[in-house]
């Protein structure tokens, strides 16, 4: 009995490595944020698998029951629209859950955005703190004060309608010339970065509609 965890592509489904491909051939059943999505993906490469759903409407109900499940088989693999699972995404309570019983966990390595998104900011790297996405309401001016406060670089998800939003109030906390990074569709045809200081990048897109997934990098205060 185990659980693999197997990152699936962010955009490029040629970004999907050989082993995660065996990975989900051999497996007994997989487990999918969107069923839907990951019968794409997996129509794509010929395989054929039980799916069953596993989204964040649905783990803290059915996860003690997966684990049963899970000790009857050999293996089983989870996966997640794009990326790795748990990261911003369903994994960490099957996870934890699975350990908890002893059945063995593994994660393959693979596609997540904050990575080379990060990478490519020119921005220091060494030292990070990814955050996910930001709270919409409670804590999220808090947020806002330890990121402008952080010596080091900070990483962030953010989605198409609310990324104007903690552009300005990026450069209401960090002021009008700390360095960020926006990058958007990542490993997808249309993956474009923009560079600059809060007012610059803002200013972009002032001019160019936010469309698409956004990972949003700050660096941190001299």
């Amino acid at each position: 009995m185990k659980l693999y965890l197997v990152p699936t592509p962010i955009g490029n489904l040629e970004d999907i490595t050989l082993r995660a491909l065996r990975i989900l051939k051999e497996c007994d059943f997989i487990l999918a944020e969107d069923t839907r999505e990951s019968r794409k993906l997996l129509a794509h490469f010929s395989i054929d698998k039980p799916v069953y759903s596993y989204h964040q409407n649905n783990e803290h109900t059915i996860v003690k029951g997966l684990v049963e499940k899970i000790r009857t088989q050999e293996s089983v693999a989870l996966v997640t629209d794009a990326g790795t699972p748990a990261i911003s995404d369903p994994g960490f309570l099957l996870v934890r859950e699975c350990l908890r019983e002893g059945i063995e966990v593994e994660c393959l390595p693979g596609a997540t955005a904050f990575v080379p998104a990060l990478v490519v900011s020119g921005l220091p790297c060494e030292q990070f703190e990814y955050i996910g996405f930001l709270p919409h309401k409670k804590g999220r001016e808090t947020r806002f004060k330890a990121i402008a406060a952080s010596s080091i670089t900070t990483v962030m998800y953010e989605s198409p309608h609310r990324l104007m939003k903690t552009l300005e109030q990026l450069q209401t906390f960090c002021g009008p010339e700390r360095a960020i990074s926006v990058s958007r569709e990542i490993s997808k045809k249309f993956e474009e970065t923009v560079r600059g200081t809060t007012t610059e990048v803002l200013e972009h897109f002032r001019a160019h509609e936010p469309r698409g997934e956004f990972v949003v990098v700050v660096s941190g205060v001299e």
